[in-house]
C-alpha cells in the first residue's frame, strides 16, 4: 500500500484518514494538522522523509505564481527543504492545471456561464490557474489580493494588474513570516468578516476555503462558490448563509474533498515521479484516467 501524507499548519481538528483504490492500488491518505506550530510542523518532514511515498503541504504554500513566475515563501520552502528523499508538493501542480481545467469545464458544458457572472476571486497568486482562465473567459473579475491577503479596500479589475502588482511586491512579501498573510492553526476557524461589499457585488466567488470562511459576510444568498477542500462542518456553515452551491476542484473520497496539495501527492506518488519531472500531460492524463469532474454540490432546496 502507498502512504501519502499532508502535513498542515491548520487545526489538528480537521485530521483525516481514508484508504482509497487508485490506478488499481491501495492508497492510505492521511492529512495531519500542527495548529500552526512550526517547529512541530519542520519536524514531522524530517521525521517522515523517506517512510511514505509523497508529502503534501497543507495551510501553506511553498510557492505563488504570477503568469510564468514562480515565488517561494521563504520560510516554507526552508523547512520542507528538510526532506531530502520523499517528494515533496504544494498543490502548484494542479492549481495550474487541473483548477485551469476546472473553469474550462465549467463554461465548456454550461454549468457556469462566466461571460454573465460577477467573479470575485479572493487571491489570483495563490490560485493562478484559476485567475488565468477566468481572465480569459470571463469579463467581470475582481482578483482580491490586495483586500484579503493585505487589507487594502482595493479591487484589481485585471490580470494585467495582477501581474504588475505581484511582480512590484512578491519578490518581498515571500521572504516575511507565511502567518502574516494566511491564518494558520485555530486561526482558519476564526471568521473575521471584511470588505463584505466585495461579496456582496459577486454573483461567483472563488479560491481557497478557508481565505474566502474566514472573510465572507454571515450571508451569501444566491451565489455560487467554487473552492477545493470541503469539510462537513463548512459545508454545513455555507449552507447556513444561504449559498446557492458550491462547486469543487478536487475529488470526493470517504464524504468529504481533501485539499489541492493531498491530490498532488497522490498522482506523484501514483505516477512515481519526482514532481519537478510532473508535466502538464502528466497531470491532465491522470485526472482523465480517474474520470475527475467538478463536483456540483446544489445547497438551495
Amino acid at each position: 500500500m502507498k502512504h501519502v501524507v499532508s502535513i498542515s499548519l491548520g487545526s489538528s481538528k480537521g485530521n483525516k484518514s481514508h484508504v482509497a483504490e487508485i490506478f488499481g492500488e491501495e492508497f492510505k491518505i492521511e492529512r495531519i494538522g500542527t495548529d500552526g506550530d512550526l517547529k512541530k510542523f519542520a519536524q514531522m518532514f524530517k521525521d517522515l522523509d523517506g517512510k511514505v511515498d509523497a508529502i503534501g503541504v497543507g495551510g501553506a504554500d511553498i510557492y505563488v505564481v504570477v503568469d510564468k513566475k514562480r515565488y517561494a515563501f521563504r520560510q516554507i520552502q526552508s523547512i520542507v527543504s528538510a526532506c531530502k528523499t520523499t517528494p515533496v508538493v504544494d498543490g502548484s501542480g494542479l492549481k495550474h492545471t487541473l483548477e485551469r481545467e476546472t473553469v474550462y469545464r465549467l463554461q465548456r458544458e454550461g454549468t457556469v456561464d462566466f461571460k454573465k457572472e460577477r467573479v470575485l476571486l479572493v487571491s489570483a497568486v495563490d490560485r493562478f490557474g484559476m485567475a488565468q482562465a477566468l481572465a480569459e473567459l470571463c469579463p467581470n473579475v475582481v482578483y482580491g489580493d490586495l483586500m484579503f491577503a493585505i487589507g487594502l479596500p482595493i479591487r484589481i479589475r485585471s490580470y494585467r494588474a495582477v501581474r504588475i502588482i505581484g511582480a512590484l511586491s512578491l519578490p518581498i512579501i515571500t521572504k516575511l513570516p507565511f502567518k502574516w498573510f494566511y491564518p494558520t492553526g485555530e486561526k482558519q476557524d476564526v471568521r473575521k468578516p471584511k470588505f463584505g461589499w466585495a461579496f456582496d457585488e459577486a454573483t461567483f466567488i472563488c479560491g481557497d476555503t478557508h481565505f474566502i470562511k474566514r472573510s465572507a459576510p454571515d450571508k451569501l444568498p444566491g451565489k455560487t462558490i467554487l473552492t477545493q477542500t470541503l469539510r462537513k462542518a463548512t459545508i454545513d456553515w455555507f449552507r447556513s448563509t444561504g449559498l446557492k452551491r458550491i462547486i469543487t476542484t478536487t475529488p470526493v473520497m470517504g464524504g468529504e474533498t481533501f485539499a489541492t496539495n493531498v491530490m498532488e501527492a497522490v498522482l506523484v506518488a501514483a505516477l512515481g515521479k519526482r514532481p519537478e519531472e510532473m508535466t502538464e500531460a502528466d497531470y491532465l492524463g491522470a485526472l482523465e484516467r480517474l474520470e475527475w469532474k467538478p463536483g456540483v454540490l446544489e445547497l438551495e432546496a
